[in-house]
């Protein structure tokens, strides 16, 4: 029994110690033909094995240790070969070799030269088949080190061409760098970065972390980032910190292929951290503009379309940084009130980019405790919620304190039509019309409210195109208070009671009412009531403004209540564009009552000022009835 036992055993070993034997003799380098044939009638390209092959024997993840390789390029492709390196070092998982798959869970390169490119039609000269487009035909790396390497990438659909060195270095005693810098283009924009991470590349390595540090800038986008990346191909975990600066926010769409408005340029820094499908800028704080933001954006990648919530926060708020949100190209506000032609436009006209829109969903909040603008723009405070949801973008609410009361705003636009198809209602609130006008002196001392509503629709692009086509109402309401008795003495050119006010100084009369009612159809403001009713004067006005031209086409008549012995009362006509409007009287109503004074003047002194008093039609009327009469005054 034992002998037959003796001859199982050696039955069993022979065929281990011939091999064992075998290979002393002639070592690993009998692999290298069957290697080089096999991978040649799989891909069809050349793979070359230089230099003695040696293997380190150990279950299950073998390694292989070779001299010079080289891998050639499929025909199509601009470089000759895809790999050639001085030295390669390669572990071969076996499990699943035995299972057909080719996964190297690790693979060493010296001195590499790899070239990776991808035609328009989609072939990848870094998949295996001969056609170069089938996506199971790679082999899986999970972890590379490349040693004093070139990296080159070309993608001539995407229009990048990239081109990077890697090289290895001991920076602290029995530590290694990989050091790293690049250049070329990346989807058109001009491309450049440098920095440094751990030796060993982790490819797929969704366990260990990747330190890394890099400065990069793409176009006008500058990145610095310092932190660590799990799975490099397809990170499964991030956590550094990031900043981000550059012109505009609408230049990461490129980059992110997730819209951002326009912005004046842009800077912030904070913390990012990546799981799963979720990631999140969090505690982050910088400027747009004069504006300072801070706050969290947080990005989930699991739906349809890629959703987007953030909460922003800003001390101190500046209103003109809202320009480009709007399509306001920078200065031209500015620029078109210096001009000297009244044919210069001041709506904003930039398009929309709707495009866009259906690259993410989005619940974004912004609030500002204290808003910078001009003077003459008393604004107060700032809230909004943005929602952007199937390229419908809701503004709801939009509210902001203007001269001691408020302006509460819902604006929608549906991007998923072709012109943008816009609907926006406003209620303004107890604004305080001292406060209205802080640049008119006449003013800060008046008393009263104001409240009114907007309701318009339109089609268009932008701004300009949507207010030239909207079709809805304005209407403005001003009840019970007090006003400059100078402004509108010097509205009603009521010289007399002028001279008076000046000497002795201003009174406040008791404001009645005011009414302005416009119908607006096909971006014409048409007044169906305009009505201004103090104690001492009444205002009726007609006229329209057309938003399409940016024309003002109005005329204001004065109806004095008290007798005034020295007047030129006559029609006011307000008119010119939005970017330099002009006031005129009526030169003839004022002429011909002058030289009626100067005949009459010739005739008898006394006489000479009939002409000029203005009796007036007496005591108070009734609000609702001037309404009535103002909506009957002709067109």
């Amino acid at each position: 029994m034992l002998r037959w036992l003796k001859w199982i055993v050696a039955s069993l070993l022979a065929p281990v110690v011939l091999g064992v034997l075998f290979i002393a003799v002639f070592g690993w380098n009998w692999l290298r033909a069957p290697i080089e044939r096999i991978t040649l009638e799989k891909t069809g390209r050349v793979l070359v094995i230089g230099g003695d092959i040696e293997i380190d024997l150990a279950w299950p993840l073998p390694r292989v240790h070779s001299g010079p390789v080289s891998f050639a390029n499929p025909a199509w492709a601009t470089e000759k070969q895809m790999v050639t390196a001085a030295a390669a070092a390669v572990t071969i998982d076996l499990p699943q070799l035995l299972q057909r798959n080719l996964v190297f869970p690790e693979v060493r390169l010296q001195r590499p030269v790899i070239f990776l490119e991808q035609t328009s039609d989609g072939r990848k000269n870094w998949l295996l088949d001969r056609k170069q487009q089938d996506e199971s035909a790679r082999i899986r790396i999970d972890r590379l080190m490349l040693d004093q390497g070139t990296l080159g990438y070309d993608d001539v659909a995407r229009k990048t061409h990239i081109r990077a060195t890697l090289s290895t270095a001991d920076t602290t005693p029995g530590k290694a760098e990989l050091a790293f810098t690049a250049q070329g283009q990346y989807k058109g924009l001009p491309i450049k970065a440098h920095g440094n991470g751990g030796p060993v590349l982790g490819l797929r390595d969704e366990t260990t972390p990747y330190p890394i540090k890099a400065d990069l800038s793409i176009g006008r986008t500058v990145v610095k980032a310092e932190g660590s990346v799990t799975s490099l191909l397809k990170p499964t975990a991030m956590d550094m910190q990031l900043a981000l600066s550059g012109d505009s926010l609408a230049q990461l769409y490129p980059l992110l292929g997730i819209a951002f408005p326009e912005t004046r340029a842009y800077n912030t820094h904070g913390h990012v951290v990546h799981s799963k499908q979720q990631w999140r800028y969090e505690k982050f704080s910088g400027r747009i503009g004069a504006s300072d933001i801070a706050g969290t954006f947080q990005i989930d990648t699991g739906g349809k379309r890629p959703h987007m919530q953030g909460d922003l926060v800003s001390k101190l708020f500046d209103f003109a940084d809202l320009g480009p949100l709007i399509g306001l190209q920078p200065g031209k506000l500015k620029a078109a009130l210096k001009a000297t032609t009244a044919s210069v436009r001041v709506l904003p006209d930039l398009p929309f980019k709707s495009e866009r829109w259906d690259s993410v969903n989005a619940e974004v909040t912004l609030r500002a405790r204290t808003l910078r603008h001009a003077k003459a723009l008393p604004l107060e405070n700032l809230m909004t919620h943005l929602s952007l949801r199937d390229s419908v973008l809701t503004l709801d609410p939009l509210d902001f304190g203007l001269a001691g009361g408020q302006l509460k705003a819902m604006i929608s636009l549906d991007g998923r039509q072709d012109p943008i198809q816009a609907q926006a209602r406003i209620k303004a609130r107890k604004i305080q019309i001292a406060k209205l006008f802080p640049t008119i002196k006449l003013n800060q001392n008046s008393i009263g409210q104001i409240n009114g509503e907007f309701d318009l629709k339109g089609r268009g692009n932008s701004v300009r195109s949507l207010l030239a086509s909207a079709d809805g109402k304005v209407g403005l309401v001003v009840a019970r208070g007090e006003i400059s008795q100078l402004m509108m003495e010097t509205i009603g050119i009521h010289l007399w009671e002028m001279l008076q006010l000046k000497v002795t100084g201003d009174k406040l009369v008791k404001l009645r009412c005011g009414v302005a009612d416009f119908a607006v159809k096909k971006g014409v403001m048409q007044a169906n009531a305009l009505v201004f009713d103090t104690e001492v004067t009444t205002l009726f006005g007609t006229g329209s403004i057309d938003l399409g031209q940016e024309k003002l086409d109005l005329t204001l008549r004065q109806k004095t209540k008290n007798t005034s012995p020295l007047a030129l009362r006559s029609p006011i006509h307000i008119g010119g564009s939005f970017a330099r409007p002009e006031v005129e009287v009526d030169m003839a109503q004022m002429t011909a009552r002058a030289l009626g004074a100067i005949a009459l003047g010739m005739l008898n002194p006394v006489l000479a000022m009939l002409p000029l008093i203005d009796t007036g039609p007496g005591s108070d009327s009734d609000c609702a009835q001037l309404v009535r009469d103002a909506r009957a005054l002709p067109r």
